[in-house]
């Protein structure tokens, strides 16, 4: 058995997101036959419980919304030119004997995990993007940040295209990982729903007291 999250969005009071757990069986191995025996698995047990309408946000899901959505697929722009989010996330880490690295916010996603994973470059200890620093904590809160800038530009393309009751990522294990591009999408439809979306694109610390309940 396994357990996942699915994330919904709330429009109403100091929460923007609910999360839900649902346990069920799971498919072991990494051929992609088996990821998506595991996304039905997910979404199946999430129906059980009343959520019908469920978007997999990841380049494993079928929806081919859900492939768009994904981080990997997904552009930030810095400055002048826009870089994949996910090398962008990367190359803003700052350690304690390196960092930031700008120059791979031209990487592919991939190959931009794999620099950093090489790096021995001791403990993270803050991001660096744009000549600001942002704190670590709390622990999604840049990584949301830069997936809702990234998404910033779209809300018509997404207030026609998506509608869903709730999201999920079959790779974000919550026992192992932080960032989950399921929960910054769900956070995003919260904020765009509030008004609010401006506000936190253009404020990193009014969106990290968001995503706090502050």
């Amino acid at each position: 058995m396994a357990s996942r999250p699915v994330f919904l969005p709330v429009f109403n009071g100091p929460r923007i997101v609910q999360e839900r757990q649902f346990d069920f069986t799971w498919a072991p191995g990494f051929a992609e036959v088996q990821k998506k025996k595991n996304i039905s698995a997910l979404h199946e047990a999430a129906r059980k419980h009343g959520i019908e309408k469920i978007l997999e946000i990841s380049s494993k899901s079928e929806n081919e919304l859900g492939r768009r959505l994904s981080a990997f697929s997904l552009k930030v722009r810095v400055g002048e030119c826009c870089y994949p989010l996910e090398s962008v996330y990367q190359g803003s880490k700052v350690f304690e004997d390196a960092g930031p690295f700008p120059d791979i916010f031209e990487m592919p996603p991939r190959d931009a995990k794999r620099f950093i994973r090489e790096k021995k470059a001791g403990n993270l200890v803050a991001f660096e993007l744009e000549q600001k620093r942002f704190p670590l904590s709390p622990k999604n809160a840049f990584y949301d940040w830069l997936y809702i800038r990234a998404l910033s530009d779209h809300a018509g393309w997404i207030k026609r295209n998506v509608d869903y009751d709730a999201y999920a990522d079959i790779e974000f294990n919550p026992a192992k990982q932080v960032n989950c591009q399921a929960r910054a999408f769900a956070e995003y439809l919260s904020l765009m729903r509030q008004g609010k979306l401006h506000e936190a694109v253009g404020d990193f610390n009014s969106f990290s007291k968001m995503i706090s309940g502050l």
